[in-house]
């Protein structure tokens, strides 16, 4: 939430490639050359100003979303938690682009929209507009010509721990009969009445000032000609097209593009271009910008995950020699006799990693040693990457910019040099490795009687990757053979492993059954996981990753070892700890869901986390589709979640607001995983503070704040990068092994389209009507359940036409097929006769 005071400290947003056009055609030359033109958006205010008003109150500061669909509908978060304020029009939104900070001001409350009714539209809620002055003379919307305009008070890219915003496209029943109204086709929505209480008003506003550009300025598009190829700009200016119409289409110098692209610009019309805007004056619609660079063709991988990196504004440069500078020398390294002198050394101890089978990065190992009294020693031994990167240096500098490493399908682009993420600070099997540990006291059933915390210096004797971990415990009397392992250290039996791995998995199931009666809330989301060619690197095929009991082994003990590093940093340093906390749902949004699964007859209980949690697991049966229909009631309750960020405990005062509402628990941070997230730098740095093997953290309370933002604003970077490299990888793999069918399972119905889950890869499509051959379409309210009924034309004329009801929850058949334009795919429904014809 944000709030009106004068804290410029930003709030972060992801992007996402939408659908957009720029508003207004190209300028005429003659009247672009004139001394000056009229401006077409305000000029801002001052920075005092918007100081002043901040304090004042008159103004409000906000993290700007721009709806991926609509371009023109824009977004701020509500100083109450409400209703979003509505930014309607590029004029309104003042240049500001997605993900910017930004101030606006109110419109006067005769321009606030008058909220008539509410849709689901598959990424936000969609209300009927007009204005209080329009309202005052005509209480109804008239069934006329003209249709209504709409807006959408959207909630983009709400994240979760670990969890994506999954979109709820499923309608809503009035509990009054709803008026029936004209809609436009390309809105394609169910329009029900509203039950706001907050006078069914939506604020509106305009943009005043960007605090801070958050977005990279950078885009991937196309250059054309000028369309009037006379005029005096068409000699200076080419136009480039961002694929991300949420963009303005900007001019570039001529001079920055291809020596023949006058000549033969056809020759460009399939090449893809990097551009950054450099200006974007107040009295032109179109942005100034310079041409970077060619990444090749669109809809090949390299040049397309090139362009993505860049949007998103990831550094996936070289580490420059000043940085690598701050790396040992002397290699190969080895551990001084002082720094041996200095750690516990658990190195004769059968400590070992379980990781998945590429992994490289290796940051955290595992041990578990039986005692005598039938109690268990549990050691969590994390990379030391503090030891290698010093606070303040310039590999610091680096890292802590990077924030993150960035996980794309054929590749990693990583937060520190290789020589760390790879070799000196990953836990290699049979090396000696510098770690920060927590080692536990715990009974069988997962109660910890004793806790330590400490450096130390192990070495792994063996790598397990999850599927070696899931044998040995799916199949616990058969002792694996050793030709069936990875090379394993001549210290330690693999019946010695083994057994390691099944006493962790028992103390494991103890410890997540715990968590889950004490009231946690785990929503799964499906993750798409690809084989690629070895010498092309092309996606061979795709599969659904399954998460496993060895995954949720190590899951148990890195929570359980991030729960620990929190409290003990938040008790030493209560206005230094960098935390993460989890907000509860926003509330309107719950509201709106709960009253939808009520009108669903789905009997969802949204008390807390931990009711939702065993409520949603309940619900269904176990049937062949109960986990489908699971996944779709998934993606309905993410829609209000928000999304976990990390915080100095020092600038949040209230520390109920510490809290993490899907964990819930009071206190929580990231330790685990030093070598990809910066995060856990900062908080090694304070747990060695804090146990006095380690010197005071240089970095005072605001700037611990500001690196949490950072971290906040690369993270939901990173997360998106990770996306759309996965749709990326999915494109071309329905265009190289297309067309490929799927039973399909209905997620939400419009009044002209509806969205379906792709059971065989997990993804989502929307079905419009008019693509389908219908003679007709016709949507209704069964009692409480919307449904689509279609009307096939027969095959034969000589034979009827044939109905097909689509509801939540029904189950379909479809085929994905490529289209002509890059990496775009379309989910064709099956017809009902050619479903049937195929059994």
């Amino acid at each position: 939430m944000m709030n009106t005071h004068t804290s410029f400290s930003p709030l972060q947003t992801g992007t996402a490639r939408g659908a957009y056009r720029n508003s207004g055609s190209t300028p005429n030359d003659k009247k672009y050359n004139k001394t000056r033109k009229r401006n077409i958006f305000e000029a801002y205010l001052s920075r005092e100003e918007v100081s002043a008003g901040l304090k004042r109150g008159e103004l409000i500061q906000g993290s700007l979303r721009i709806n991926p669909k609509k371009f023109h509908e824009a977004f701020l978060p509500s100083p109450d938690g409400l209703r979003d304020i509505f930014i309607d029009g590029v004029v309104s939104r003042n240049r500001a682009l997605n993900g910017d900070i930004v101030v606006v001001k109110l419109l006067p409350r005769e321009q606030w929209k008058v909220i008539k009714q509410e849709v689901y539209d598959g990424e936000s809620v969609s209300t009927l507009k007009e204005t209080v002055q329009h309202a005052a003379a005509s209480h109804h919307v008239r069934d006329g010509s003209k249709s209504p305009d709409l807006i959408i008070e959207a909630q983009f890219e709400c994240d979760l721990e670990d969890l994506s915003r999954l979109s709820c496209n499923a309608e809503n029943e009035t509990k009054e009969k709803p008026e029936k109204v004209k809609v436009d086709k390309g809105h394609s929505n169910l329009i029900r009445q509203s039950n706001s209480t907050d006078d069914g008003l939506q604020k509106t506003a305009k943009v005043v000032y960007i605090l801070e550009k958050k977005h990279s300025r950078a885009a991937t598009g196309f250059i054309k000609p000028m369309t009037d190829k006379s005029g005096d700009l068409a000699k200076k200016y080419a136009l480039f097209s961002p694929v991300d119409h949420r963009l303005p289409r900007i001019y570039v110098p001529l001079a920055d593009c291809p020596a023949d692209f006058l000549i033969r610009p056809q020759d460009f019309a399939s090449t893809l271009f990097i551009c950054r805007i450099t200006d974007w004056k107040a009295d032109s619609n179109f942005a100034e910008g310079k041409l970077m660079k060619s990444l090749g063709q669109a809809g090949d991988i390299e040049p397309e995950t090139e362009g993505i990196l860049t949007e998103y504004g990831v550094d996936f440069s070289e580490f420059s020699n000043n940085e690598l500078q701050c790396l040992p020398k002397n290699l190969p390294w080895t551990i001084s006799p002082e720094e041996l002198g200095k750690r516990r050394d658990l190195r004769k101890e059968c400590i070992f990693t379980i990781d998945p089978a590429t992994a490289r990065d290796l940051d955290d190992a595992l041990s578990c040693k039986l005692l005598p009294d039938g109690n268990f020693e549990v050691g969590v031994h994390i990379a030391d990457v503090s030891y290698f990167v010093e606070e303040g240096s310039a590999l610091d500098l680096v890292a802590s910019e990077r924030a993150t490493s960035v996980y794309l399908v054929q590749k990693v682009i990583p937060m520190l040099p290789r020589l760390l993420c790879e070799e000196l600070c990953s836990l290699n099997p049979m090396a000696d490795r510098l770690t920060f540990s927590v080692i536990w006291k715990i009974t069988p059933q997962g109660k910890i009687l004793e806790e330590w915390f400490g450096r130390s210096v192990i070495c792994p004797c063996v790598k397990l990757s999850y599927d070696h971990a899931q044998s040995m415990i799916e199949s616990p009397d058969k002792l694996l053979g050793v030709e069936e392992l990875p090379p394993v250290s001549s210290d330690h039996t693999v019946q010695e492993i083994q057994q390691a791995v099944l006493n962790l998995h028992l103390i494991a199931k103890n410890l997540r059954r715990q968590r889950f009666d004490d009231g946690a809330l785990r929503l799964d989301q499906l993750k798409l996981s690809f084989t690629l060619d070895k010498e092309s690197g092309m996606p061979q095929g795709c599969y659904i990753y399954q998460y496993k009991d060895s995954n949720k082994l190590v899951e148990e003990f890195m929570l359980l070892a991030n729960m620990a590093a929190a409290h003990k940093i938040y008790r030493r340093f209560p206005e230094l700890a960098l935390l993460r906390r989890h907000p509860p749902p926003q509330t309107k949004l719950l509201n709106d869901l709960v009253e939808f699964c009520d009108q669903m007859g789905i009997s969802l209980d949204f008390t807390n986390s931990g009711t939702l949690h065993k409520s949603l697991n309940d619900q269904f049966g176990a049937d062949e589709y109960s986990a489908a229909r699971k996944e779709v009631l998934t993606n309905m309750c993410s829609r209000p979640m928000q999304m976990a960020v990390y915080f100095c405990t020092g600038i949040l005062k209230n520390e109920t607001l510490f809290r993490h509402y899907a964990l819930n628990v009071p206190l929580y941070t990231h330790f685990t995983s030093p070598i990809r997230r910066y995060a856990d730098i900062i908080v090694h740095r304070l747990l060695a503070a804090a146990i006095g093997c380690g010197p005071p953290l240089k970095l005072q309370q605001e700037a611990i704040q500001k690196q949490a933002d950072h971290c906040n604003d690369r993270k939901t970077a990173s997360k998106r990068v990770q996306e759309l490299s996965a749709e990326l990888f999915f494109s071309v793999f329905v265009k190289e092994c297309g067309p490929l069918e799927s039973e399909a399972m209905v997620m939400g119905v419009l009044n002209e389209a509806f969205d379906v889950l792709i059971l065989r890869f997990g993804v989502q499509k929307r079905i419009y009507c008019n693509a389908l051959p219908l003679q007709s379409s016709h949507f209704q309210q069964v009692g409480k359940k919307p449904e689509l009924t279609l009307v096939w034309s027969p095959e034969h004329d000589e034979d009827e036409p044939v109905e097909q009801v689509i509801s939540i929850f029904t189950l379909l058949e479809v085929v994905l097929k490529s289209d002509s334009v890059p990496l775009k795919y379309t989910a064709v429904l099956k017809s009902p006769m050619a479903a049937n014809s195929a059994l």
